[in-house]
């Protein structure tokens, strides 16, 4: 660098500045460290310095070389040098010095070196001569063994500075020959490259020196003056040339020492260094020709460099050359790599020989032509080159044999070679064994061919080849048997056409596909695969219109006959197409030549094709044909083509070069959707639930319900307080759990614990949605639209103004509903629907429209019919608490035209039996044990829920194992004046799946002959229920609410209570309501009225089962 006066004075680095500053230089953003510090004096300084971080050394040397152009002038070299010698010359000292840190301040002092100086001139002859001594001193060692590494690398840059500035070591070149007769250890080949390198630029440069001169030392070494007029030298004398010469049969002593890149490194000097003295080829043969068979690439690779240099000198062993490389690339032991080598090497080699134009060469080739096949498991890289081997014998087949004898061999080659990637008839067309396949079709039609001028002979040679006539042969059988080739047919096509010289054979091509193509296809819909070929056909005014017309004539007759009213979309498709091709036709052939044939296409077309777009369509094109001359025709239909801006669609024909542009969001729009856009439930709710219990608002004081206390951690986290805050006070942490008094150990009978066993059971199988997933409730409904509003509001015109017509009914498309509620059910997923009709009109009408504000009869979803109308909208809930509420819903669709609609819907009600899930059952319990299972888990909670006091504070760990469960029952009852039939009736319809034992033989009789309920534990001999509830209005200080059964005043009496509720039997249902809860209902059945006793571990839910019993069997 240059002065630094201006800058701060010279303050250390620490590592990690120093790795700021190597990313800031690597990112281009050096200058803010360049104003500031002296970069050069601050690596140099941190790399000699004894306790600087060693892997920090070695980023500093490499940052110094990667940006020697910034940091160094021609005046810091000096600097660089006297770095270099204070650690060269330090002494050893693992890990502060050692070998390598002088190795690689070695390396990266040269590579600084000679980047800065392109061209040497006196002032540069110091540091130059500096380095160079100081790099002779090193390998002025032979034959010291621990520093042997040092000493080649030293060599190495010896060399480069040589190769830089040649002749720079030359007038020392006996000193350093004579270490090379001294040296043994592996660095020997350092040196020999060294003195190769030397005397290869004296022979070159043709200095005129002696290499045999030891007077001049090595050290101190001077730069010879004359280096600077290299180029005015004489030329060697005959004293020089033999040193030269004798120098030379030294070298050529020494291969044994070289590695492979060694090898490559010498060949590469001793090639010229032979032809600049005049040496016989024959030496340089003998001596390495028997690297040919090696099994290393490199070796391999130097043995061929020396044929292409001295071809003549090989002369009979061609074959031997050849036969090698066939050996290579048929050893499957072998590296893929250098078999691949080995088949590129001989294409290299064949191309040679051809053109030579020699006779006995090129049999050479025909007589191997069998080793060129390739092998069934030969990886599909190699079966490529080994047939592009065979191209290339089959021109030398067809060269080298008369005229008439050579086209059955050279059909047989093709097809034999062929054999080895047949198996791309039967795979995609992307595949790359098929790219493969058609790449040799190229290879063999057009290795013999020349791009670089037109021949007239040439052409009517690849014409009449055989080549051509059996691949035009085999791409109609293909066509015919695979049609999904036609677009790699295609494709391949088109490379012909696109070459000016090779264009007639793809037209070729066409022409034979239209001889003997079109005659074979069969009409009917799978004909639209060829369509691709047909438009290529079309476009070649070289080939008659007639035969196509005639097909597509054929096509639109079958279309017409074969039309079935659901495919009206498909119809339209093939109908444009057809068009398209027609349209191509015009453009590009006279209307004289197709008018007779493309007039009754069109003609029939227009009167009889089903879709009417393709009609006029049809018509338009007619009168076109029949008006307008064909020159103003084809710049009439060419002009859409030409249009700015409007960007051609991959489909054929114009019908798809539609330009539409997205309309933005129109809020004045969106403002009412809901009047036309309607989601409503699949199954209406029995209680339209117009209020919600919420507890927020409520005062417990300091303490809370016992029902949001009813699950807890098992062991105390701290961190758990903040993590479940929001789980709408169902959670507890450890922290919070009641204070309850210590009890002693209780001893409990055998049937409590047989209850705690089947309890324990079932709440090890209830989800804690704290840590996992929850259970899911799912609300089926459905979304429809109204046809007539949607088109008034949104611009859909029908095309005879009828709505009733499903081609004239509007649609929209993506549509996205999201779902929000303010009641505790999780995270709603949004639903999406990719296409929806439009509602005719005629389903508008109101009936069944308007229901009770509170109740709705029962419906068995007979309105669910299968119509394309209407959506499936699955909402699925995942409630913390089972109660009723809203679901919010907001849409976002677009219109036919691209125009945006977003709005809100009406809300969905939630009602508390749309939480009734069945009970879940253990995974090992089999399919006849439910009924039992169930049965015993109601005995359970009932016993529960109804006696705590015999369970005490006994805790249920929940699936997951980290909360478990406390059970709070409360219980409750409702009189039921309904009949027994009416209520078995409504059970039967809506409670069926929760019913898990009936007792009683009238009751059991009844229910069993129905049918409708079906694997529940049926007990003729009904139990006294009064023994379960004779004491119902207990413990009011346990829970929140108690109800009375029967009040003095009541109206019914005692007696006749007892009466009713022991007549028939009982009915035991058992819910479960997510996340975690449980009803029960016993039915005590009679034959005028229904005693229904209630018990649950969620009291809040005890007021929605009231208006739910009364909708279902009371009709309110």
């Amino acid at each position: 660098m240059s002065s630094t006066t201006d800058k701060q004075p010279l303050k250390p680095l620490s590592p990690q500045e120093w790795e700021l500053l190597i990313s800031d230089f690597q990112q281009g953003q050096d200058a803010s460290w360049t104003s500031r510090y002296s970069i050069l004096e601050q690596v140099l300084s941190s790399i000699l310095k004894r306790d600087f971080p060693v892997s920090l050394k070695y980023s500093l040397i490499l940052f110094m070389e990667e940006f020697s152009l910034l940091l160094f002038q021609h005046s810091s070299l000096d600097q660089l040098m006297n770095a270099l010698r204070s650690i060269v010359q330090a002494p050893l000292e693992p890990p502060h010095y050692t070998y390598t840190l002088k190795e690689q301040m070695m390396v990266s002092a040269t590579s600084i070196f000679i980047t800065l100086v392109d061209e040497l001139d006196s002032q540069l002859f110091l540091p130059l001569e500096g380095l160079v001594e100081l790099l002779l001193v090193i390998i002025n060692r032979p034959n010291h063994s621990p520093d042997r590494q040092t000493r080649g690398i030293a060599c190495e840059c010896l060399r480069e500075l040589e190769r830089a500035y040649p002749c720079l070591l030359s007038d020392i070149a006996g000193q350093l020959w004579c270490l090379c007769q001294s040296e043994r250890t592996h660095a020997s080949q350092n040196y020999n490259l060294l003195f190769t390198q030397i005397v290869h630029n004296i022979a070159i440069h043709r200095v005129n020196t002696s290499i045999l001169n030891t007077s001049i030392p090595m050290i101190p070494f001077n730069v010879p003056q004359w280096i600077l007029n290299l180029g005015s030298n004489k030329e060697v004398s005959s004293l020089n040339y033999k040193e030269l010469r004798r120098a030379m049969a030294f070298l050529l002593e020494w291969p044994h020492v070289f590695t492979p890149h060694g090898m490559m490194e010498f060949m590469g000097m001793i090639m010229p260094m032979a032809l600049a003295l005049d040496l016989q080829p024959s030496m340089l043969k003998v001596q390495f020709f028997g690297m040919v068979h090696s099994y290393d690439p490199l070796l391999c690779h130097a043995v061929l460099r020396l044929y292409l240099q001295f071809v003549d000198a090989f002369d009979g062993q061609e074959v031997e050359i050849a036969r090698r490389l066939v050996s290579i690339s048929r050893e499957t032991q072998m590296h893929l790599v250098f078999r691949l080598l080995s088949l590129h090497w001989l294409l290299g080699f064949f191309n040679g020989l051809l053109t030579s134009n020699d006779v006995m060469k090129k049999k050479l080739i025909l007589g191997m032509a069998l080793s060129f096949y390739p092998a069934v498991f030969d990886p599909l890289a190699l079966k490529a080159l080994k047939l592009d081997l065979l191209a290339l014998f089959s021109v030398c087949l067809e060269t080298s044999q008369p005229e008439g004898e050579n086209h059955l061999s050279i059909r047989s080659v093709f097809e034999k070679g062929l054999v080895s990637v047949s198996a791309f008839k039967w795979m995609p067309p992307w595949s790359t064994e098929t790219a493969v396949a058609f790449r040799t079709f190229h290879k063999f039609l057009l290795d013999g061919s020349s791009h670089s001028h037109v021949d007239s002979s040439t052409t009517r040679k690849l014409m009449e080849s055989a080549i051509f006539h059996s691949l035009q042969d085999m791409l109609v059988d293909l066509t015919l048997e695979f049609p999904r080739l036609v677009p790699v047919i295609v494709a391949f096509t088109n490379r012909f056409l696109g070459c000016q010289k090779h264009r007639y054979l793809g037209e070729g091509l066409l022409k034979t596909l239209d001889e003997k193509l079109l005659p074979k296809t069969l009409v009917d819909h799978k004909l639209l695969i060829y369509f691709p070929l047909f438009n290529r056909i079309a476009e070649s005014d070289k080939i008659p219109p007639g035969r196509l017309l005639e097909l597509l004539q054929e096509l639109v007759v079958f279309i017409v006959k074969k039309h079935d009213p659901d495919a009206a979309l498909r119809s339209w498709s093939q109908g444009s197409k057809v068009l398209g091709i027609c349209r191509t036709m015009m453009m590009h052939h006279h209307s004289s030549r197709l008018f007779i044939g493309l007039s009754h296409l069109l003609a029939f077309t227009c009167l009889h094709f089903p879709d009417l777009e393709v009609r006029d369509n049809a018509r338009i094109y007619l009168r076109m044909l029949v008006c307008i001359p064909g020159k103003k025709l084809r710049e009439l239909l060419s002009l859409g083509e030409k249009l700015i801006g409007v960007v051609p669609s991959a489909q054929s024909g114009p019908f798809f070069n539609v330009h539409s542009p997205q309309q933005p969001l129109d809020p004045r729009k969106s403002r009412n959707v809901s009047a036309y856009i309607h989601i409503q439930r699949m199954m209406p709710l029995l209680v339209k639930q117009s209020w919600s219990l919420s507890l927020s608002a409520l005062d417990f004081g300091d303490g809370k319900p016992d029902y949001l206390l009813s699950v807890k951690d098992n062991e105390p986290k701290p961190n758990d307080r903040g993590t479940e805050g929001s789980s709408d006070g169902q959670i507890n942490s450890e922290s919070e759990r009641i204070p309850l008094p210590q009890e002693p150990l209780r001893v409990m009978d055998a049937k409590i614990s047989q209850l705690l066993v089947t309890l324990r059971k079932h709440f090890a199988c209830i989800p804690d949605f704290r840590y996992m997933l929850g259970i899911k409730v799912k609300i089926p409904c459905f979304l429809r639209f109204m046809s007539e509003p949607f088109s008034r509001i949104w611009g859909h015109n029908a095309s005879d103004g009828n709505l009733d017509e499903v081609e004239a009914l509007p649609a929209i498309y993506a549509t996205v509903l999201k779902f929000s509620s303010s009641a505790p059910y999780g995270s709603i997923t949004s639903c999406h629907i990719p296409f929806l009709i439009g509602e005719p009109s005629e389903k508008n009408s109101p009936i069944d429209q308007k229901v009770s504000t509170e109740i709705v009869l029962f419906d068995n979803g007979s309105h669910e019919d299968d119509n394309s109308s209407k959506a499936l909208v699955m909402i699925e809930l995942e409630p913390r608490e089972p109660t009723p509420g809203m679901v919010d819903v907001f849409i976002e669709t677009s219109t036919e035209n691209g125009q945006i609609i977003c709005g809100q819907l009406q809300s969905i009600s939630i009602g508390i039996e749309d939480m009734f899930l069945k009970a879940i059952i253990p995974s090992d319990i089999p399919d006849d044990g439910v009924p039992t299972y169930c049965s015993d888990l109601f005995t359970s909670l009932w016993e529960a829920y109804g006696s705590p006091s015999n369970f005490g504070h006994e805790t249920f760990p929940l699936q997951g194992g980290k909360g478990a469960a406390v059970i709070y029952g409360t219980q409750s009852v409702k009189l039921l004046e309904v009949s027994a039939s009416s209520l078995i009736q409504l059970t039967e319809h809506h409670l069926a799946l929760f019913v898990v034992s009936v007792t009683g033989d009238p009751l059991v009789d009844l229910l069993r002959d129905g049918g409708i309920i079906r694997d529940v534990v049926w007990k003729e001999v009904e139990s006294d229920p009064s023994g379960d509830s004779t004491n119902l209005i207990t413990n009011l200080e346990s829970g929140p609410l108690a109800l009375k059964y029967i009040d003095e005043d009541d109206e019914i009496k005692g007696d006749l209570a007892v009466d009713t509720r022991r007549s028939m039997g009982c009915i035991h249902i058992l819910v479960f309501l997510p996340p975690r809860f449980h009803l029960l209902l016993q039915m005590e059945v009679g034959d005028i009225s229904t005693l229904v006793r209630i018990r649950t571990d969620h009291w809040p839910c005890l007021a929605y089962i009231d208006d739910y019993l009364e909708a279902l069997y009371l009709g309110r």
